[in-house]
């Protein structure tokens, strides 16, 4: 093969030629989109991105995922645009992050905005010219008074003024958009049933709408707004209780710290994954939602990468980790029906609903063993120390069983096992009914660890 047929590249520098490439990310998202197929994602973004010029871009991706089958709401946001208008007017208010008073003349701005910017995003769904991300796509917005608002009032001495809060929203109707194939479109603007209008916070009401129509994902689209490590790299996933604990060391920048407490609340009120992902990265929402890690940070309930006992629905995936090594031989075939009888000795490794890895173990009490087989890492995953997590597990479990040594048979993978503590043994070191069926055509090595 040529290099442009093996090579990895990113996509800014990928060749236009590059099928092995092409169909390794290709058939590395199926998962993924057998498993999104149906669900709701909220996504959000504020004016900033439209003023940046990441709008088409964006509707180009969420034309993707509308036609890989993924039901969307879209919620914007108009700061900026509302701060240019009050500036262009001659007011010297402006407005922050989050709820602020709003007076009538600004309301007025926030409508004129609004209305701009949704027409903005009706014509970035409308394009299909040949040759297009958008080319065939079809896609229908619809807007509309899905919203009941309600004033926010006075607050310590503080009148708010037509600054609102999500009252209510029109749940049937939406659904009844979004299960016609169509996007629905809400804007940071609510009705009270009097007919007034309130400004709203684009965080809160995206909170709101996922919540409500319980979402599969909330997507905060940010200027780089991600949590990020002590050496500077993202935080790819949080716990809840995690983020919690980073809000409250108040050590965040603004902006961060009000999309990570809706992120957080979204979570706590139910919605499975809340998002944090950078606009200024192409392509950052279809990494993020097709991509192991993503580029993003996520919030989940608990964290999503979990070692967990098998079932017997993750027989077939068990079965397509160990059918590769058993071809080259690294592994003693098994099949499906031996794999399916044995199921409870195995751990999975699963991350948001892919299992990519797999150990089982199976003790031989009598004789103070356990022995680990089956420990595998599914290639596109190694490198990261999911093999030392299963075994780390694999000998926690065998001591937790009382056993008192560990031991492997390998063919292929001596060295990793040495550098583990493992030491060469025997045949006769083995358990006697391991020994009773040890396969000497294979001629296995012997590893074994003292836990």
């Amino acid at each position: 093969m040529s290099a442009a047929e093996t090579d990895t590249y990113s996509a800014q520098d990928a060749p236009e030629f590059a099928p092995a490439q092409f169909v390794r990310w290709f058939r590395e998202v199926a998962p993924y989109v057998h498993d999104f197929r149906g669900k709701t994602f909220v996504v959000a973004f504020g004016g900033e991105l439209i003023e940046d010029g990441g709008l088409e871009d964006l509707v180009a991706d969420l034309s993707l995922l509308s036609a890989l089958g993924i039901k969307l709401v879209l919620v914007h946001g108009s700061r900026p645009q509302v701060n240019e208008q009050l500036r262009l007017k001659g007011h010297t208010t402006q407005f922050g992050r989050g709820t602020e008073p709003t007076s009538p003349e600004a309301l007025e701005c926030a409508k004129e905005a609004a209305g701009e910017i949704r027409l903005d995003i009706e014509a970035a769904f409308s394009q299909g010219l040949p040759n297009t991300p958008m080319s065939h796509a079809k896609i229908r917005v619809i807007s509309g008074n899905f919203v009941t608002a309600r004033p926010v009032g006075v607050i310590d001495g503080v009148d708010f003024r037509r600054a609102g809060t999500v009252r209510k929203l029109d749940i049937e109707a939406m659904r009844n958009v979004i299960s016609q194939g169509a996007i629905v479109l809400l804007s940071p603007l609510g009705f009270s049933p009097t007919g007034e209008a309130f400004n709203l916070a684009m965080e809160d009401l995206a909170t709101n709408a996922a919540v409500a129509l319980r979402a599969e994902k909330l997507i905060f689209l940010t200027q780089n707004r991600t949590v990020t490590e002590t050496d500077g790299s993202v935080d790819t996933e949080l716990a809840r209780k995690d983020a919690d604990d980073l809000l409250a060391q108040d050590i965040l920048d603004e902006d961060t710290s009000a999309f990570l407490r809706h992120a957080s609340l979204a979570v706590k009120r139910g919605v499975a994954r809340a998002h944090l992902v950078p606009y200024t990265m192409d392509g950052s929402i279809l990494l993020e939602i097709f991509t192991h890690d993503g580029v993003g940070t996520m919030v989940v309930e608990d964290t999503l990468e979990d070692l967990r006992p098998a079932g017997a629905d993750d027989v077939g995936a068990i079965v397509q980790l160990i059918e590769p090594l058993e071809a080259d031989g690294t592994l003693v075939p098994r099949g499906r029906a031996t794999i399916e009888r044995d199921v409870e000795k195995f751990t999975v490794l699963e991350h948001d609903g892919v299992i990519y890895g797999c150990v089982a173990l199976i003790p031989y009490l009598d004789d103070g063993m356990a022995e680990m087989a089956c420990l595998i890492v599914h290639p596109e995953w190694q490198g990261t120390g999911d093999g030392e997590k299963l075994l780390r597990h694999a000998e926690t479990s065998a001591r937790a069983q009382g056993a008192r040594r560990l031991f492997v048979l390998t063919t292929r993978t001596s060295h990793w096992f040495l550098k583990r503590g493992f030491v060469q043994g025997g045949v006769s070191d083995l358990p006697h009914e391991k020994r009773a069926h040890y396969n000497h055509s294979r001629n296995s090595l012997v590893f074994i660890k003292r836990l």
